[in-house]
């Protein structure tokens, strides 16, 4: 059987080779590519159904980025030892994908279609990420799927000075920013990371180097296309039309709809009444048809819908006034309060406008770390942030279902903005988890989240660097005109209507994180450069409410809060602290009431004591500092008596350790013989004359903490 197997490939600006293949597998999927980097390859596919389902006026398109453990050389954890449902990474991988891909769809194309990455083989170091959007686009490059691609994704890094393309592991160790950026030839569609306070300057010219390389590889994938004969795409028709229909709704309901618009109402309740009100008219008005025949209640939707986007989207360029009656970089009013919840360990409570966000602390030991088991990334995690978004958040009854994509993908952007102004760990002992449960929403519920978050930390006593605010920009513009309109602080509607979603979160030092997907061709850098500095100051004003409810983390934790203390200890101790069989340390748990966890570094044991109350923590840490303690000549100690010898007897003066107690250093008078003079188990005070250089030993006395008798005294004198 011969195969028709077409392969392209490119190099990264530092000479490492990616090359995209098609016609070798997967061949009854629409498109299907393999993406090779070294080591690392991707197989991605893309199916779409031929036809559209009736009343569906959107792209059904799911994105599936799956990592396959045997690509690793591992095997899954868990009882049933195979791959299941996506982890967080891969849910976030898919969303960087299908944020970058689904613009680009015709407007009108409505067939179920299915994306899937799967990586099968990676080489050691390898950020696989970063070429998963490479390779789905590649997949739609070599079917007959409408699309006004290609696009690509890469990772960008910045050390030294120098911004680096796709960065390895050991490459991003110590790198000031972590960018995602997706692009088509002309413009940039995407941007997500995490950046350590830089400014909006560094971050421009990340984007820049990055769109260089995506230009790159949109090339490579046109010759692809041109080399497997898929210029020509399928012909479909998804969508009815009626202009006639549409032009009556325009001229019935445009002005109405601007009228309401112009109002600036701030009540997102009242304003959706208003706008249905003048559908509900236009309907009512409608004449009655013969019989048999109806109105297409889906096209009236839909053109009432373009309409009041079209009217919404003019007010606000011509009349520079927003939906809500604020100016452009106007935001909405913020209260905040904090130690909301009187039982967990910190809270907080944050509202600007119709958002709000009710946020939780919970601090725990390193016995709650999250356990990683992914193929590209595993190990431990000690900093949790969850998002939850009910539905009556929104006035809307929907069942639960757990966390979706977009929990997952909000969480995920506050996680990285506050995670940088974190205690480093050996200065952090506790396993933080942050919960925000968003209570209402109107917009930038995730940029809510980031600000109620610094709060509840700071109130718990986590000492943060910095406390981070966020804000979610928006813009609206029309290319005819040229006008356009940054808004800051965007509403749920405005982002809808709008053509750039732009997050940026961060502090007086600069960006901490930042998501942005555009919606319109042509985005110039000097109008991204203007949202960015209109959006630091947004933030700067959002972080300066904060400081009126709470400045700086709290100097002590609540009452109940765990209490904890990290010591070092000669690795040589861990062994005689956890004892034969974890008996000695359970034992100190058991007594304490307190939790001991025992770890180790290049050079020393790392003891983490954590406890309920002061108590608990004063009587476990005595007994762990008994145990490891390095003996020292001079000091005193209260011992136990182990045996008794004719020349005198061995006392456990620390735990483990015995010494001799010489007959002639227990008392100033002369003892002829032990009898009588000590017994097993009887406590003993003693000090530590003397090590032994060349044993070990230890010589101990009870007669120099005795005082002298007369006598002898004037016998010294003498």
């Amino acid at each position: 059987m011969s195969l028709n197997v077409v392969t392209k490939s490119i190099n990264l600006p530092d000479g490492r080779e990616i090359t995209i293949e098609t016609g070798k597998l997967a061949k009854q999927a629409d498109g299907s590519v393999v993406v090779k980097m070294g080591g690392t390859m991707l197989l991605a596919t893309v199916v779409s159904v031929k036809d559209a389902k009736d009343g569906v006026d959107f792209l059904p398109l799911s994105v599936d980025y799956q990592e396959k453990f045997a690509a690793g050389g591992k095997i899954p954890g868990g009882f049933l030892k195979r791959e299941g449902r996506l982890s967080d990474y891969e849910i976030l991988v898919s969303r960087l994908v299908d944020r970058a891909l689904r613009p680009l769809f015709p407007g009108d194309y409505h067939a179920d279609t299915q994306v899937a990455i799967s990586l099968i083989s990676l080489e050691e170091g390898d950020l696989p990420d970063a070429l998963a959007a490479l390779a789905a686009s590649a997949a739609i490059a070599v079917s007959d799927i409408p699309f006004h691609g290609p696009i690509s994704e890469v990772r960008v890094s910045y050390k030294d000075g120098e911004y680096t393309i796709n960065p390895s592991k050991e490459q991003l160790e110590g790198s000031e920013l972590d960018m995602i950026i997706a692009g088509t030839e002309k413009d940039i569609m995407m941007v997500e990371g995490e950046l350590l306070e830089v400014s909006e300057e560094i971050m421009i010219g990340a984007i820049k180097t990055a769109h260089e390389a995506i230009i790159e590889q949109c090339k490579l994938q046109n010759e692809l296309t041109i080399a497997v004969g898929k210029t020509e795409k399928r012909e479909y028709s998804h969508e009815d039309s009626d202009e006639a229909l549409f032009e009556d709704i325009k001229a019935k309901t445009y002005d109405k709809v601007y009228a309401v618009a112009k109002e600036g109402l701030a009540d997102k309740a009242l304003r959706k009444e208003k706008f249905k009100a003048i559908i509900d008219e236009y309907v009512e008005a409608l004449p009655e048809l013969p019989e048999g025949e109806e109105y297409n209640d889906f096209l009236i939707g839909k053109y009432y819908h373009d309409v009041e986007k079209e009217a919404i989207r003019n007010c606000v360029l011509e009349t520079r006034v927003r939906l809500d009656g604020r100016q452009l970089n106007e935001v909405r009013p913020i209260w905040s309060e904090v130690d909301y919840l009187p039982s967990a360990h910190g809270s907080a409570v944050f509202t600007r406008g119709e958002t709000q966000s009710l946020t939780s602390v919970t601090l725990g030991t390193k016995l709650d770390e999250q356990m990683i088991d992914g193929v590209v990334h595993s190990g431990y995690n000690k900093f949790m942030l969850h998002y939850n978004f009910p539905a009556f958040s929104t006035g809307e009854a929907r069942p639960a279902r757990g966390p979706g994509r977009r929990e997952v993908g909000h969480g995920n952007l506050a996680w990285r903005a506050i995670k940088p102004m974190l205690p480093a760990d050996d200065e952090n002992p506790y396993t933080i988890r942050v919960v925000s449960d968003i209570l209402e929403s109107n917009g930038s519920s995730s940029m809510a989240t980031v600000c109620a978050g610094s709060l509840a930390l700071m109130d718990a006593g986590v000492s943060l660097k910095s406390p981070v605010s966020g804000i979610a920009m928006g813009m609206i513009s029309d290319p005819e005109t040229g006008k356009y309109a940054i808004l800051s602080d965007i509403l749920g509607d405005e982002d809808h209507l709008g053509d750039m979603d732009f997050k940026v979160t961060g502090n007086d030092n600069g960006i901490t994180a930042c998501q942005m997907d555009i919606k319109v061709d042509g985005l110039s850098y000097e109008v991204l450069t203007e949202a960015l500095m209109q959006a630091k100051e947004g933030r700067t004003h959002i972080l300066n409410e904060m400081r009126k409810t709470l400045s700086e983390s709290k100097a002590e934790m609540k009452d109940h809060a765990p209490r904890s203390h990290t010591m070092k200890i000669d690795k040589q101790m861990i062994g005689p602290l956890i004892g034969p069989g974890g008996k000695i340390i359970q034992e100190i748990q058991k007594e304490s009431g307190a939790t001991i966890v025992v770890d180790e570094d290049d050079n020393n044991g790392i003891v983490n004591i954590f406890a309920n109350d002061g108590t608990s923590m004063d009587d476990a840490l005595r007994r762990v500092k008994n145990i490891v303690a390095m003996p020292e000549v001079g000091e005193e100690y209260v011992g136990k008596v182990k045996s008794i010898m004719p020349f005198g007897a061995f006392i456990e003066f620390m735990p483990g350790k015995d010494g001799l107690l010489h007959i002639s250093e227990i008392k100033w008078e002369r003892l002829e013989s032990m009898d009588g003079v000590l017994e097993a188990g009887e406590e003993v005070k003693v000090k530590l004359i003397d090590i032994d250089k060349k044993t070990g030993k230890f010589r101990l006395s009870r007669k120099v903490l005795l005082p002298r008798p007369p006598k002898q005294e004037k016998a010294k004198k003498d």
